[in-house]
C-alpha cells in the first residue's frame, strides 16, 4: 500500500503560493512585495489547475512559485525596506514630540539599500546587460522628456536627462547608430553595441502630461532598477573605449542649452597624472636592489632573446613580448595532407576596411533652420561623422555660424517663401548650398547610401517614409513597385494595353473576343485547343494575348492536384498531433492566412493606383 499524502501538502498546492500567502510570509506591505518582485524579477505564475493550487478553492487569486518567495525571504532589499518601515515610525514619533535633535540623528542615519547586487545576479555576463538595455533606455528617455512634478522630483529628471546624454555621446563616439525611423510615437533608433543589436524609443520634443491613472510608483521602481543598470553599462563601455567615466559636464553650456554638446569625451591618457610610485627597494647581501634594476634585468634578458630568435624588437620601449599577436601557422590535417585550416586572427580582423556607412556624412556640413529639432539631428549627423550648427535660439555651443563657407547642406522644414530684400551674397550663398527636408537625412541612413536631394527639396512633397526594420518573411515591400513590378502586374499591364474598354459601337466584337479567350481557357485537349484558336483568329484576337491565357489555364490545371494532395498530407499530420499542438497549429495556419489576405489586400490597392496613374497620365 502506498504512503497517503494529505490534501494540500504536496502537488500543486505546494509548489504554488498565493499572493495574500506570500506577504504574510515575508512580513511585508503589498507595495514593497510588488517593489521586490520587480526588482528580482518574479512574476505570477499560471498553475495547470487553479484548484488544486489554490487547496480546492476556485477564488479568483495570483500565485506565485513557493521557491521565488523562499527566494525572497533572503533577499537584504527586504531587510533594508523593514528598517526603513521602523524609521519611518522613529522619526514620525520624535516629530510628533518635537525632538528636532533625535529627529535629525535618525534622517542622517536613514537606511539606504543599493541593487548592485541585483544587476550582478540577474546579469552574470555584460553582453547579457548590454542584451536587456533596450527597455531601460525607453524608460530613461521617457521620464528625460517628462515635466517634474510632486512625484517626479527634479533630481530624478535631470538623473535621467544626464544618463540619456551619456548614452548619444557613447553612441556618436563609437558611430554605432545603424537604423532611424521617424514615426508617430517617436524616433526608433538601432545601434550596435558590443555585436548587439539595441533599439530604443525617444519621444518627440513636446510637452508632456502624465496621466492620473497611471500608477507612477511602478514605473519608479523599474527606473531605479535601470538606472543602477546603465550606471554599470555605460562604465564599462566607456572604460574599453578608453574615455572616463562619467564624462565632465560645463555648467556654462549646459545653462545655455548646449544639451549634449555640454558634456566633453576625455581619454584615461589625458586625466590628470597620478603620484609616482614608491621604488621599493630590498637588501640582497649588503646590495641595494629596487624594482626598477629588476625591470633593466628582465628587459636585457630579453634582449638577448630577441637577438637570437629575431621575433620581438626590444629597440622599441613602449613594446611588450607579451602582448605581441602570434600570427596562426596552418598546419597540414593527417587526414588531408593538402587541405590547411585558415583561422582568421585579431590582427587580420584589424586589418579590415572599415565600413563606408559610419562615415556617411564625413564629406558634409550641416546647418539647422529653427523649426528643426537640434537634439535629433545632431544626434543622427554626428553619429555618422558629419559636422552639424545651428542658430543661437536653438541653443549655444554651435561650432560654425550660418555665414560658414563649408556649410554644403541645410536642413530646412518650411516652405519656399521668396525673398525681396535678398542680396546678392545671400543669392550666391543659396544656390550653393542644399535645402533639403529633414526626411533626407533619415532616408539616406537607411539606404546606407546618399539619396538625390531633388525629391526632398524644400516645399515638396516627400517620397513614403518606410520602416527599416524587418518584417516577417514575405511581407508586403512597399518599396517593391519603385524599383520593379512583379510578372502578374506585368501581364495585367498587356492585358489593359491589348483589350481596350468596350465601346457601344463595338461591343459585339469585344463579346466575341471573350468568348475567345474563355473558350481558350476552358480547352483540355488538342482538339479543343485547336477549335479554340481558330474561334480566337475569327473574332480578331492577338496570338500573344492567346497563348498568355492558354499558359495561365495550364498553371492552374497544375497547381490544383498540387494543392489537393498538400491538403491531404496536413490532415493527416493533423491526426497524428495532440490537442494541444492542433490548437498551436490552427492559430499558426490562422495568422499565415491573416498576413496574406492584408498582403493581397495592399497589392490590390497598389494596382489600382497604378491604373489611376497612367490613365491620368494620357489623358493628360
Amino acid at each position: 500500500m502506498g504512503r497517503l499524502r494529505a490534501k494540500g501538502k504536496a502537488g500543486a498546492a505546494k509548489a504554488y503560493v498565493t499572493r495574500t500567502s506570500a506577504i504574510k510570509k515575508l512580513q511585508c506591505s503589498l507595495a514593497d512585495f510588488r517593489r521586490l518582485c520587480i526588482l528580482k524579477g518574479i512574476f505570477p505564475r499560471e498553475p495547470r489547475s487553479r484548484k488544486r493550487a489554490n487547496k480546492g478553492s476556485s477564488a479568483p487569486t495570483s500565485f506565485y512559485y513557493a521557491k521565488d518567495i523562499a527566494y525572497l525571504a533572503h533577499e537584504p532589499v527586504l531587510k533594508k525596506l523593514r528598517e526603513h518601515k521602523a524609521f519611518a515610525k522613529k522619526l514620525s514619533r520624535a516629530l510628533g514630540r518635537g525632538e528636532w535633535s533625535d529627529a535629525k540623528s535618525l534622517e542622517d542615519n536613514k537606511p539606504v539599500y543599493r541593487l548592485d547586487h541585483i544587476i550582478k545576479e540577474r546579469y552574470p555576463t555584460f553582453i547579457d546587460a548590454v542584451r536587456d538595455i533596450d527597455d531601460a533606455l525607453c524608460m530613461v528617455f521617457l521620464f528625460a522628456s517628462l515635466p517634474s512634478n510632486a512625484r517626479l522630483p527634479p533630481s530624478l529628471i535631470e538623473n535621467c536627462s544626464r544618463l540619456a546624454a551619456e548614452w548619444q555621446l557613447y553612441v556618436m563616439h563609437t558611430r554605432a547608430l545603424r537604423k532611424t525611423f521617424l514615426s508617430i510615437k517617436g524616433i526608433y533608433y538601432q545601434a550596435e553595441v558590443m555585436d548587439q543589436t539595441v533599439t530604443w524609443l525617444v519621444p518627440y520634443q513636446f510637452t508632456q502630461s502624465i496621466p492620473a491613472d497611471v500608477d507612477v510608483r511602478v514605473m519608479l521602481t523599474f527606473l531605479e532598477l535601470y538606472q543602477t543598470l546603465l550606471g554599470f553599462v555605460y562604465f564599462k563601455l566607456y572604460t574599453d573605449s578608453g574615455l572616463v567615466y562619467p564624462p565632465p559636464l560645463d555648467v556654462k553650456k549646459d545653462e545655455g542649452g548646449a544639451g549634449v554638446g555640454a558634456f566633453s569625451l576625455q581619454s584615461t591618457s589625458q586625466s590628470a597624472p597620478s603620484a609616482p610610485p614608491k621604488v621599493r627597494a630590498v637588501q640582497i647581501e649588503g646590495r641595494t636592489i629596487s624594482g626598477k634594476d629588476v625591470r633593466q634585468a628582465i628587459k636585457s634578458m630579453a634582449g638577448v632573446d630577441s637577438e637570437v630568435d629575431g621575433d620581438v624588437d626590444m629597440q622599441n620601449p613602449d613594446s611588450n613580448p607579451m602582448e605581441v599577436d602570434e600570427e596562426f601557422v596552418p598546419q597540414p590535417s593527417t587526414s588531408d595532407p593538402h587541405s590547411a585550416a585558415s583561422l582568421t586572427t585579431l590582427k587580420a580582423l584589424a586589418a579590415l576596411p572599415q565600413s563606408l556607412t559610419t562615415s556617411l556624412f564625413s564629406p558634409y556640413s550641416f546647418y539647422l533652420s529653427r523649426e528643426t529639432p537640434r537634439p535629433i539631428f545632431e544626434f543622427i549627423v554626428r553619429s555618422f561623422g558629419g559636422r552639424i550648427g545651428w542658430p543661437a535660439s536653438s541653443g549655444s555651443g554651435s561650432p560654425f555660424e550660418e555665414s560658414d563657407e563649408s556649410i554644403t547642406h541645410v536642413i530646412i522644414d518650411r516652405p519656399v517663401v521668396e525673398r525681396a530684400d535678398e542680396s546678392s551674397e545671400e543669392r550666391e550663398r543659396r544656390l550653393r548650398r542644399k535645402y533639403v527636408q529633414p526626411q533626407w537625412v533619415v532616408d539616406c541612413i537607411n539606404a546606407g547610401k546618399i539619396l538625390l536631394e531633388e525629391p526632398y527639396t524644400q516645399g515638396k512633397t516627400l517620397p513614403p517614409h518606410l520602416s527599416p526594420f524587418g518584417e516577417y518573411e514575405g511581407a508586403y515591400d512597399p518599396a517593391l513597385g519603385l524599383t520593379g513590378q512583379t510578372a502578374q502586374e506585368s501581364e495585367s499591364e498587356d492585358e489593359d494595353v491589348v483589350i481596350p474598354e468596350a465601346d457601344e459601337e463595338e461591343g459585339e466584337g469585344q463579346l466575341a473576343e471573350k468568348t475567345a479567350l474563355r473558350a481558350a481557357a476552358d480547352a483540355n485537349d488538342a482538339a479543343s485547343l485547336r477549335a479554340a484558336e481558330l474561334a480566337a483568329e475569327v473574332a480578331g484576337v492577338d496570338y500573344g494575348t492567346f497563348e498568355k491565357e492558354v499558359r495561365k489555364s495550364r498553371k492552374k490545371s497544375k497547381a490544383a492536384p498540387e494543392d489537393g494532395a498538400e491538403e491531404g498530407e496536413q490532415d493527416m499530420n493533423k491526426m497524428m498531433m495532440s490537442n494541444k499542438q492542433k490548437k498551436l497549429y490552427e492559430k499558426m495556419k490562422y495568422s499565415q492566412k491573416k498576413k496574406a489576405s492584408e498582403r493581397e489586400t495592399l497589392e490590390e490597392k497598389k494596382q489600382l493606383l497604378q491604373k489611376q496613374k497612367r490613365r491620368e497620365a494620357k489623358a493628360g
